[in-house]
């Protein structure tokens, strides 16, 4: 018996929809297959999947299960698809027929069956917005993260035994909405900083001034302790508020990147990033091997500022494409 569900994955800073297919064939042995180019994080989720359907009480068969992952040719990674795997194995134990083409389901489970957050939601549930579901099933503790879309419907879950009930009742309840909270993310240490308080300066406060109005860039260049730390640092404060959709785009970025606080939906200040001169190129960009807190910190809703630059009479830093790299 197959079971068709559906799942995303995050490409970048854009989700992917997944078709999540499991076969099943009772056999005396137990084996789980994860084929559609899998990485170490998906293929370990055999293991954690059985267990996990073991420890909720849930139907469970010996047999082969085959979990196919398409596209086959896009990689799929992190444990988001624990989930909708562990779902269609149990249909497939239970042998219960189910249309869960409405559904886009996302989580990582753990041993005992508790569903656990995984990053990148937000991209996720726009992706799923997209291909026209009308419902996602996301853990308990993304639920505020994806408030910001409107459109689909939201069901948090905290465990796989309350995750497969949801799946297969007739009535479902109603939809999160994130109702008496507040939606958008807490004001950063950055955020408790004025324009208004920087005293004398005239010149430097002109100069930012104009770049905030027109929209240029800005080089300071001074001795250390001259202020050009603060006044980079209060930039944001006189720039216009982010539109709704910059406001989207940042979120959505913060969101594959870890960065959104658990209980916080929409991030509506303009970032600020301040890297040292000495940073590489792949640190600035964004590489893999860089850790997730240093990935994408260019955004174009972000004021970014070099820390500890030389003073130079050239520019340090000259368009290319759509990037930037250093002056020759």
């Amino acid at each position: 018996m197959m079971t068709r569900l559906y799942s995303s994955t995050v490409l970048g800073v854009d989700g992917v929809e997944v078709e999540v297919e499991v076969d099943f064939r009772p056999m005396a042995e137990k084996r789980t297959f994860i084929v559609g180019l899998p990485d170490a994080a998906v293929k370990e989720s055999g293991q954690r999947v059985d267990t996990a359907i073991q420890n909720s009480g849930l139907p469970f068969q010996q047999g082969i299960f085959v979990v196919n992952l398409a596209p086959a040719d896009l990689r799929k990674q992190g444990p988001g698809f624990d989930l909708p795997i562990a779902l269609g194995m149990v249909a497939g134990a239970a042998e219960k027929e189910m249309d869960a083409s409405a559904w886009c389901i996302v989580g990582e489970l753990a041993l005992d069956g508790t569903v656990r957050p995984v990053q990148g939601i937000l991209p996720q549930i726009m992706e799923a917005r997209r291909m026209g579901r009308k419902r996602i099933m996301l853990p308990q503790a993304n639920a505020y993260e994806g408030t910001p879309v409107q459109g689909v419907e939201i069901y948090p879950v905290s465990s796989l035994r309350e995750a497969w009930h949801l799946l297969t009742s007739d009535a479902l309840p109603p939809p999160f909405t994130g109702s008496g909270r507040e939606a958008h993310a807490p004001r950063d240490k950055d955020a408790a900083v004025d324009f208004d308080e920087i005293k004398g300066q005239p010149y430097a406060r002109r100069a930012m001034e104009i770049a905030a109005a027109g929209g240029h860039n800005i080089l300071l260049c001074g001795s250390p302790g001259s202020g050009k730390s603060m006044l980079a640092q209060r930039l944001p404060t006189i720039l216009p508020p982010l539109s709704p959709e910059e406001a989207l785009e940042t979120s959505k970025i913060h969101s594959v990147c870890g960065l959104l606080k658990r209980g916080n939906g929409l991030v509506d200040q303009r970032p600020f990033r301040a890297p040292h001169h000495t940073i590489s190129d792949a640190g600035l960009m964004g590489e893999e091997r860089i850790s997730r807190r240093e990935k994408y910190p260019w955004l174009t809703t972000a004021s970014s500022f070099w820390m500890n630059c030389r003073n130079s009479a050239v520019p340090l830093w000259k368009p290319c494409g759509s990037r930037w790299k250093p002056a020759r």
